[in-house]
């Protein structure tokens, strides 16, 4: 790894709160490789593990993560594409950690305010209790497709993708029981990640971002209910856009900063400030091990009022043809315990949403702009519905619904470029639901002499390039 020029102003900065022994530490971590960690997904597969001559050793604070020897190709591992783990840098997983303690045995309503590319969103949707809807919004449109690819990857139907600004949450007058606002920040714990972040690290710009923290969770303050949690998270050092704004939050918005139970063995660092006594949680290269993380939990304090919801009737959501409402009992099939959906279509596409948060749904439809919920079922294209890729990597797809082939590695590449396919001749022609190891990866209309690919374009694998061996970093799972 080549050494990095650090900017004197953060050098100085980074010093004076940290002192020249921890300095040090912190100094000689970054000119080393990040560390590299997997998370595995759960609600999709339990049989699988990562190889023992891959694998470091475990993170401490996350259930099923690991710490990986060195960083494999990803990008040709099939299983990744299926939703069956999830590349994540290890620090940002104590939120698993966070919500095991404070997130309650009770379904709840939780929004992950600033969430591509989705890792937290994840772990999140991993540790709700059944029941719960998770709200992910990205505000930036491109950064928020890939927020729904990677929801939608990882397969749990509860949950909603949104592309909206803070303030448009307060104007919606919605309300949520747990707010993650991972806000935008100076990422100085990006440095040896991603270059740029140093290019563009400045004290001006830690100035701005501090007031600009200051003003999501203020926007976003009126959405959270009386008793509900406030999650605060950066991935930078620094106590202006930490410390400080923890004490603004508590001062001036009357939050109570929690304390979560950690062990001494992670190495986590507490507050940098001497004359603030409040129970924060940072993660510092060469302490512990990831990269720059800063989290701390708030609760609202319950005052005896209570948010009300403003139903805004402005915007429709939910239009239906004859031609789509004709197929709903059939496309209803399509999903393990279909009576548990409501189907909604739009435009031609079609989405089956749980009953349970189906009001919700509706009410969060007619005020900010959803790109995804639930499970996308299909487009209609004709006469015929043509079955998405949401529904082919979902935990509730009904697998008996359709005709199988499980293809082999290179046959796999190909199907993720979306090159065209050929199936065994005896595969009877329509749509086929294609499997690599028996786990879903989208599907196909075949006609026999060859098959049109149905994978989004816009996910495809776009390198040329195949590396040598298989690149898988998965096995089964023998101890289960």
């Amino acid at each position: 790894m080549a050494e990095l020029t650090l900017p004197e102003d953060f050098i100085t900065q980074t010093k004076a709160i940290t002192g020249d022994e921890l300095w040090q530490t912190m100094k000689e971590a970054l000119a080393k490789e990040p560390p590299v960690s997997i998370r595995m997904n759960s609600g999709k597969c339990t049989r699988m593990a990562p190889c023992e001559d891959i694998v470091e050793e475990s993170v401490p604070w996350c259930k099923d993560a690991y710490y990986l020897k060195e960083r494999p190709n990803f990008t040709f591992d099939p299983l990744l594409h299926a939703g069956i783990y999830y590349v994540q840098e290890a620090s940002s997983m104590f939120l698993d950690t966070v919500l095991r303690q404070h997130a309650g045995s009770e379904p709840v309503k939780m929004l992950d305010l600033c969430a591509a590319p989705g890792g937290k969103s994840t772990v999140a949707r991993s540790i709700l209790p059944d029941g719960s809807l998770l709200v992910c919004n990205e505000p930036m449109r491109n950064r928020a497709n890939i927020l729904a690819e990677n929801i939608q990857k990882f397969g749990n139907p509860d949950v909603i993708v949104t592309n909206n600004f803070p303030a448009d949450f307060k104007k919606a007058r919605i309300t949520f029981d747990i707010i993650l606002t991972d806000v935008p920040c100076s990422g100085e714990g990006m440095f040896r990640k991603d270059h740029n972040a140093i290019e563009e690290w400045s004290k001006a710009n830690v100035d701005k971002c501090q007031t600009l923290q200051k003003e999501i969770v203020e926007s976003i303050w009126e959405c959270l209910k009386p008793g509900g949690l406030l999650i605060y998270s950066t991935c930078t050092f620094n106590t202006k856009e930490n410390e400080e704004n923890i004490r603004f939050i508590a001062e001036e918005l009357g939050a109570e900063v929690l304390p979560v139970e950690t062990d001494k063995s992670w190495n986590i660092t507490g507050s940098l400030l001497p004359h603030l006594n409040m129970p924060v949680y940072r993660f510092l290269p060469g302490r512990t091990k990831g990269e720059g993380l800063f989290m701390a939990v708030l609760r609202k304090k319950n005052d005896g009022t209570e948010a009300h919801e403003h139903k805004n009737k402005s915007r429709r959501c939910n239009e239906n043809s004859k031609n789509t409402r004709n197929k709903k009992a059939t496309e209803q099939q399509w999903l393990i315990g279909g009576d548990d959906f409501i189907v909604h279509s739009h435009k031609e596409k079609i989405a089956a949403i749980p009953r349970l948060w189906n009001n919700i749904y509706e009410d969060i439809c007619r005020s900010l702009n959803v790109i995804h919920a639930g499970v996308t079922i299909g487009e209609c294209k004709g006469k015929d519905v043509i079955p998405a890729q949401s529904l082919a990597l979902s935990t509730r797809l009904n697998r008996k619904a359709f005709v199988t082939s499980d293809i082999d590695y290179m046959q796999v590449i190909s199907f993720l470029r979306k090159e065209a396919i050929t199936l065994p001749p005896e595969t009877p022609r329509g749509i086929v639901l294609i499997t690599y190891n028996g786990f879903p990866l989208g599907f196909v209309k075949n006609l026999g002499n060859r098959a049109n690919n149905l994978y989004p374009a816009e996910w495809r694998i776009k390198s040329t390039h195949l590396p040598e061996g298989h690149n898988e970093i998965l096995k089964e799972n023998r101890d289960i």
